[in-house]
């Protein structure tokens, strides 16, 4: 049973919308986030990446920086561009890029939840990165970036949603980055029920993307429990900002990989080597977007080559074993390339499908020697993966369009 309740938004105005909305705080670095805020006072980035706003020589972990992202994140509601819901709603969030839409449900989900597995992980996290959020959510007292979501989908869920855009305008309706972005509030309180009571009937959720985010959320609502001992259960830091999307409505796309060089080995050796787990049809200048599992397309010295996966070089039964990620890791970026640790070594780097095949042969043309292009993960593969309390290899997946910050924040006290 999963629990999904609504909460009192603290948001921006309808004219502010767009003004506020940023891309989340993980997808650039400061150096990039203060060039995208420049005359935009109200840019979320000021909250989310607040050492735009001080001095290059403070490091980015540095308490100041906390501070100043509390400051900026009162200082929105104090000017007004940002005003709390005065009930507890659940928010419709709609993307839609490329022609896709997506329609999610912003709400809060379970810390117990997480705890218990209810809400199901792919991925690993790091002390690090989790040290700086959970900093960031007990300072500003805020979860103040969500969590996405997904579920296996649900008729009723998604009739009602549909009925409820049918039927009510929205409060915002813009464009960002080339996504168009519209919200609706659900303040019914019999929708609101009905929608709860819906995914309480639900198994599971699945993180999607946003692992450090939920993790260090979780991690600073057990904090105020040790705080707060006679806590009724009831109160918002038992909670979590979330987007739940149906798994029918999300696309995986592809996490392609470019390599340094060639580990000492001559292109005839190793495509030698290559030949032994795969099977190389030689393409031409063309560039290869694999269309099935299994398959792969390679970049060398100017050409494409179709790769298969031969016989025997994966387990069709392990659910992380049979992810295409995990079959060229296994077969030929450790064995034949020497890359044992994707996450670490300087060799080896990863190019988002939303940049395209061209970006690989960018890349080859400049500073990498070789490419490879992926099919992608799909969401069976990911819920698969998660029911089984397993953990996905490093890069792969790549979910479009981010959801942007600033549109809901979830206070918790």
């Amino acid at each position: 049973m999963a629990i999904f309740r609504p909460f009192k938004a603290i948001r921006p105005t309808s004219e502010n919308a767009e003004k506020v909305a940023a891309l989340p705080y993980d997808v650039m670095d400061s150096d990039e986030a203060r060039e995208m805020v420049k005359d935009k006072p109200y840019s979320f980035l000021h909250v989310d990446k607040a050492e735009v706003d001080l001095d290059k020589s403070i490091d980015i972990y540095d308490k100041r920086v906390y501070l100043r992202a509390r400051e900026n994140l009162d200082k929105l509601t104090k000017d007004g561009i940002c005003k709390e819901d005065s009930k507890p709603c659940i928010y419709i969030y709609r993307q839609i890029m490329n022609n896709r839409s997506q329609t999610g449900l912003v709400g809060c989900t379970s810390i117990d939840d997480y705890i218990n597995n209810v809400i199901k992980k792919h991925e690993n996290t790091r002390a690090d990165k989790e040290a700086d959020r959970i900093n960031h959510v007990d300072y500003c007292d805020a979860n103040t970036g969500p969590i996405f979501l997904t579920y296996h989908a649900d008729d009723f869920i998604s009739n009602t949603v549909e009925n409820w855009k049918a039927t009510h305008e929205p409060v915002y309706d813009f464009t960002a980055d080339g996504v168009r972005n519209t919200v609706w509030v659900i303040d019914c309180d019999c929708t609101i029920n009905a929608i709860c009571e819906a995914f309480n009937k639900e198994d599971s959720l699945y993180i999607a993307d946003g692992h450090h985010r939920a993790a260090s959320a979780v991690k600073v609502g057990k904090m105020r429990r040790e705080k707060n001992p006679d806590y009724t259960g009831e109160e918002e830091f038992n909670f979590f900002l979330s987007v739940l999307f149906p798994s029918d409505e999300l696309e995986i796309m592809d996490y392609n990989r470019v390599i340094k060089d060639l580990n000492g080995f001559s292109n005839e050796e190793f495509i030698s080597k290559l030949s032994e787990v795969m099977y190389i049809e030689k393409q031409g200048t063309k560039a290869i977007k694999p269309t099935e599992k299994h398959t792969f397309g390679m970049l060398l010295d100017g050409y494409w080559y179709k790769l298969t996966a031969k016989e025997g070089t994966f387990d069709e039964i392990d659910p992380v074993g049979r992810l295409d990620v995990s079959i060229l890791q296994n077969n030929v970026i450790a064995p034949i390339f020497n890359i044992k640790d994707p996450r670490t070594d300087k060799r080896i780097d990863f190019i988002g499908g939303i940049r395209g095949l061209n970006e690989l042969e960018r890349r080859v043309n400049t500073d990498m020697k070789i490419a490879f292009s992926m099919f992608p993960t799909t969401l069976t593969d990911l819920m698969d993966i998660a029911d089984a309390g397993r953990i996905m290899p490093p890069k792969s997946t790549w979910f479009e369009p981010k959801l942007m910050s600033g549109l809901f924040i979830h206070k918790l006290s």
